[in-house]
This record gives structure tokens, sequence and C-alpha cells, in this order.
């Protein structure tokens, strides 16, 4: 009995440490996010959607891949969004950069990252516009005058914020993304602490840090099975920092796992069919483990 109560007293004390550090953070991207999805995100979606009516050529990849990571939308609301403006004209590849982008980060997201570092968030932050511009530029001309998405039988729904006051419908939106995100975050949190204690930092910054080849393809592939959360996920990652992953593991996890998640997975089969949602798990892979060896061979 003493032994178990010696060792919850460590876990809560490596839990309450580690949550006094982010939760600042996870408060934050709550409120940001929040804010944007009740009051910008039908502003974001009509300039995306004007985009379609410029002749901007490739050059549209760029605002596109922004406009996806500027959206607050979950992956099950952005295909219905992305359908709308197909249905409006909008090209396949344009779409593809929205949603790729939209899928690996949010407002919200990046904002929790910055527990990271400011540095860990910049890279994020890039990796994930590049991403979404490697995506476009891969359906625009491998698929060049083909159809690559199947958005038949989607419309856009109506949204949940719609309450006449608009400090009621904020408040409505903050109290869904404390319900969705809480849990998960501190499951996060939880497993954070749990990693402090009970596994060797040394070894981990063997296998992550040292061997910085090995380790990023272990991220990227650890990505596959773990990321449930983003917000639960950056604990985690605060943690493995620290105990010597290397920054390109990190970068390859940050793009793994929110793209392969099974919720998003789900989604993304329904709209590519089986060929082409074996290629997009083939593209994340690639651009993942490129992009960790990158950042690790500039850092």
């Amino acid at each position: 009995m003493d032994i178990l109560r010696r060792e919850f007293v460590y876990v809560w004390y490596y839990f309450s440490v580690q949550l006094q550090q982010i939760f600042q953070y996870w408060v934050l991207g709550m409120v940001l996010g929040s804010a944007i999805s009740v009051f910008g995100k039908n502003k974001i979606h009509s300039a995306f959607s004007a985009l379609g009516d410029k002749k901007l050529g490739v050059l549209g990849l760029i605002p596109a891949s922004l406009f996806g990571i500027a959206s607050p939308l979950c992956m099950y609301g952005t295909i219905p969004i992305a359908a709308s403006f197909s249905q409006k004209g909008m090209k396949d590849d344009m779409l593809a950069a929205f949603m790729m982008s939209s899928i690996l980060l949010n407002p919200q997201l990046l904002i929790y990252s910055a527990a990271l570092g400011s540095t860990a968030m910049a890279i994020r932050f890039a990796s994930c516009f590049l991403c979404g511009i490697g995506a476009g530029l891969c359906v625009r001309y491998f698929y060049r005058g083909k159809s690559y998405f199947d958005f038949k039988g989607f419309e856009a729904s109506a949204g949940r914020d719609t309450d006449p006051n608009l400090l009621l419908r904020f408040l409505k939106n903050l109290g869904r993304n404390i319900k969705a995100t809480g849990p998960w975050f501190l499951f996060g949190v939880l497993l954070s602490a749990l990693f402090q204690r009970y596994v060797s930092a040394e070894a981990f910054g063997r296998l992550f840090g040292e061997n910085k080849g090995f380790g990023v393809l272990m991220a990227a592939t650890v990505g596959v099975p773990l990321y449930a959360c983003g917000g639960g996920t950056i604990p985690l990652l605060q943690q493995w920092l620290v105990s010597g992953m290397s920054m390109g593991s990190a970068s390859a996890f940050m793009i793994t796992g929110p793209a392969t998640k099974i919720t998003n997975l789900g989604a993304l089969k329904i709209v590519l069919g089986i060929r082409r949602f074996v290629l997009y798990l083939a593209f994340v892979m690639l651009f993942s483990l490129v992009t960790g060896l990158v950042v690790d061979f500039m850092i």
C-alpha cells in the first residue's frame, strides 16, 4: 500500500507540473478556436470560395493551403464545405491543398503547439502549409483532366452556431470545445506524467535523438496508431522533446498523426475510394519522412 501511495504521489506531481505548464495554451487555443468558428469561419470560407473565380494557376495553391489552416472545422465538417466549393467550380488541386492543410492544422492546434516552443510551432506551421501545397501539386499534375474527389451525396449542413445572441453563441461553441477536447487533453497530460515516471529518458533519447534517421521513421510510424486528439498529444510531445526526441522526429509525428487519425481516414475514404486513399497514405508517409530528415539536417 505504501508503494502504491508513493507512486501515486510521484505521478500526481508530474501531472500537476505538466498541467501547470500547458494549461494556459489549451485554454487560449479553445478560446481562439471558438472565436474563429463563431465570428470568422464564414468569412474564411467565403474568401476561399472567391479564389475559384480568379485565374491564379498554380499560385492559387498558396492561399488555398493557408485558408485550410485558418479553417476551424474538423474533417467531417470540411468535406461538405469542400463539396459545396466543388459544385461552384473550384478545381480539385485547390480543394486538395485546402483539405490537406485543414487536416493537419487549425488555429486552435497551432496555439496548443506554442507549448512546444516557438521553433516547433514555426516548423509545424511551415510543414503543414507545404504539405497542403504538395498535395495540391500532386493532384494538379497527376490528375490533370481527371476527377480526384467524389463528393456525391455530400452537402453543407447547417451549423450549430445559430443563437442570435453572439455572446451565447460563442459560449455554447466554447462549451462544445471543452467537452470534445478536455478529456483527451487531460489523458495526454496523464500519459506524459506516466512517461516521465516510468520511461528512461536516456533510452528514449538514444532511440529518437541519436539515431535521427531511424528516429524519424519510428516517429512517423508511431504517429499512425497513437494520435487521437491534437490537444492530447501536445503534452506527450513536450515531454518527448525534453527526453531527447529530435525536432525532425517530432515533425514527422505531427504530420502522420493528424493525417492518419482514424476519424479523418474514415471521412477521406468516402470521398477518395480505395486507390486514391492508398495514394494519400503513401504521400503522407513520404512527406513526413522527408520533412523529418530535412528538419534534423537543418537544426
